[in-house]
């Protein structure tokens, strides 16, 4: 499967800019606001009122509307016969933590970032929808191919009940943490830790040799490269160029965990590392392991 996502934008999507997005080729559609970066999760993860407001802002007529624009935006199918449906509930999507990244002394691995609903259209494409919580509504900011988010996070649930499915976008895999260990739960995430996994404490490691001197506050951030870098491709491509670098503001959640994530651009945590997100979407194509 695979997702092209728009640069990180860190102003509204102009109405301009939107309909040139339903009329294009690209598979992501920016609904909001796209930069400041998530509260730490705070364990739980959001209620289950937080999560009904989710299905609910996602089953909008408004958002099927535009459902029904996104899925007839290269001519699959028509708008009117598109008749999107949200199929299930809203799932909390958790990234890595840039404060498990740095060793910071009880910080979860992941933390939440947006609600995810999958969405489906009459002639079986499917769709995700991000939602965050801004102001007192919750809203949804992004449309995006495929349901990698709602599918991994069934994986995960049946590889470890009770587990933490996350997300390592710097590489595009996806794990589940329980028990002490982290595992696999696709090709890319094999490749990084094996198909049995490695502890916690070996997982951190690897992820502070791979991205601690990329922390904001780094001498990398500092420089002015963060958000624009791009490490090379495994198979030796060239690095990709710069993007803007997210806004700093942030806006808190009443549930803690979500907010007006850095991730709604499509970008995700690589903003929040001080890495481009170009760098994990030119490797969004792949299959499922």
């Amino acid at each position: 499967m695979t997702r092209h996502f728009s640069r990180p934008l860190s102003l509204p999507l102009p109405r301009p800019l939107l309909r040139a997005a339903l009329a294009g080729s690209a598979a992501t559609l920016l609904l909001g606001l796209a930069a400041p970066h998530a509260d730490a999760d705070s364990g739980s993860g959001p209620s289950a009122a937080s999560r009904d407001a989710a299905h609910d802002a996602a089953s909008a007529p408004g958002t099927l509307d535009t459902l029904a624009r996104f899925f007839a935006r290269e001519g699959a199918v028509s708008k009117a016969a598109a008749d999107p449906r949200v199929r299930g509930e809203a799932v909390p999507v958790r990234y890595l933590s840039p404060d498990f990244v740095a060793g910071k002394k009880g910080a979860p691995v992941a933390r939440v970032e947006f609600l995810a609903s999958k969405a489906v259209s009459s002639d079986g494409q499917e769709a995700s929808l991000w939602t965050v919580k801004q102001g007192g509504s919750w809203e949804v900011v992004n449309i995006a191919t495929g349901d990698d988010e709602t599918h991994y996070a069934r994986v995960g649930a049946d590889k470890l009940p009770g587990g933490t499915v996350f997300h390592e976008p710097q590489i595009n895999a996806w794990y589940v943490q329980g028990r002490g260990r982290v595992l696999p739960l696709d090709a890319d995430a094999v490749r990084a830790v094996g198909r049995s996994g490695v502890t916690v404490a070996a997982y951190q490691r690897r992820v502070h040799d791979a991205y601690a001197d990329k922390l904001p506050g780094s001498a990398y951030a500092e420089s002015g490269k963060a958000g624009g870098f791009a490490p090379k491709e495994r198979n030796g491509g060239s690095p990709a160029a710069p993007a803007p670098a997210p806004a700093s503001a942030s806006a808190a959640s009443a549930d803690g965990p979500v907010t007006v994530a850095s991730s709604v651009a499509g970008a995700g945590a690589l903003l929040a590392l001080g890495l481009s997100g170009v760098a994990v979407l030119r490797r969004r194509a792949r299959q499922r392991g």
